[in-house]
């Protein structure tokens, strides 16, 4: 199952946050989370497969062409996550304030994400506009940039 790794690090009756399950249907929404936790970064979500597949982002989707930064991609998350705003309580995974920074749809433009590459149209509030996806050789860091 896409969710067991979010669910095996969070205790559902200590924290607000969504159990979830995966979804039949995907609408092709994105979110972008600010997230003050140990460290202030920014969480960018892509519904996908019937989940958000996610990625921590420490300086932020760049919004600007040619600035390349660090996507970390982390545990999948249900879709319900997408609306989720509140706090994280202390001694809990991730605990911090979450915030939504940006949404809206994206669409899909070339690559396949499960093979390290994608190319995207994000189209929100502050995020608009041609993106790119690329895994790096260690499997886990991406790279995300705007064309």
């Amino acid at each position: 199952m896409a969710l067991e790794k979010y669910q095996a690090k969070r205790k559902f009756d200590k924290t607000s946050e969504p159990k979830g399950e995966v979804k039949k249907k995907s609408l092709s929404r994105f979110v972008v989370q600010k997230h003050q936790a140990s460290h202030l970064h920014y969480d960018f979500r892509l519904e996908h497969e019937g989940v958000l597949k996610s990625w921590a982002v420490p300086k932020g989707v760049p919004e600007q062409p040619g600035i390349k930064r660090l996507a970390v991609e982390v545990e999948d998350h249900p879709v319900e996550y997408i609306n989720f705003s509140g706090r994280i309580p202390e001694g809990e995974y991730g605990a911090g304030t979450v915030e939504i920074w940006d949404k809206g749809k994206w669409q899909k433009l070339g690559g396949i994400l499960e093979r390290g590459s994608m190319k995207f149209n994000l189209i929100g509030k502050k995020l608009n506009g041609d993106y790119v996806l690329v895994r790096m050789k260690d499997k886990k860091n991406w790279l995300i940039y705007k064309k």
